[in-house]
């Protein structure tokens, strides 16, 4: 079963790209993220790709082109995660068969996103549009879009966002930060995972 969770790896450099990705993907998270102003994301996401490729979605986040998309494309990624909503990125990430997450707030942004094509809706700053906003929005949305919260989310209010209709959650700061030891990454995996599950997130 894969878990409706996406590890965001910022700030982590090529060189431990790979202990980190293994950790996260031990716990149980099988999509990994590297934000494009991490050191050498690029250079990350083709190792990432090489080792775990055949058992995780790896890409970039914090992308903001097409020739990014493509980039990413290029490096091996298949996961293309923004903070706005482009309908140009969403487009071309998914003529490139890629899964595309861009960043909503407002309800025109995510029907924009939609009709662009868009695997599911990044809720992108969580903490900004809050549950109340999320249920206002999902009101809207044709059924089984999905959502994601991103920033603002984790183990103490998995609970409240899951039972709001929140489908599923990037995981940032909580999950890893630059200078952590794998080891540790991987607790704070099974942590979350395990604050997910008990809020009534198996799915």
């Amino acid at each position: 079963m894969t878990l409706p969770l996406i590890g965001i790896l910022r700030g982590v450099t090529p060189g431990e790209a790979v202990a980190v990705g293994e950790a996260v993907l031990a716990a149980g998270i099988t999509r990994l993220e590297v934000p494009l102003n991490s050191p050498d994301p690029l250079d990350s996401i083709r190792r990432l790709v090489d080792a775990l490729g055949d058992r995780a979605q790896v890409g970039a986040g914090t992308v903001l082109t097409v020739a990014q998309v493509r980039d990413v494309h290029a490096a091996g990624g298949r996961l293309i995660v923004s903070p706005n909503c482009r309908p140009a990125v969403i487009e071309e990430t998914r003529r490139l068969a890629m899964a595309s997450w861009p960043g909503v707030v407002t309800p025109s942004e995510a029907f924009d996103a939609l009709d662009a094509g868009a695997s599911g809706l990044k809720l992108f700053p969580a903490v900004q549009v809050g549950i109340a906003g999320m249920k206002a929005v999902r009101a809207v949305l044709p059924p089984g879009t999905l959502i994601y919260a991103v920033g603002g989310i984790g183990t103490d209010n998995f609970a409240a966002w899951r039972a709001a209709g929140v489908d599923g959650a990037g995981l940032g700061s909580a999950i890893y930060q630059p200078g952590q030891s794998a080891e540790q990454v991987g607790d704070q995996a099974r942590t979350l995972i395990d604050a997910w599950q008990s809020a009534g997130g198996e799915t």
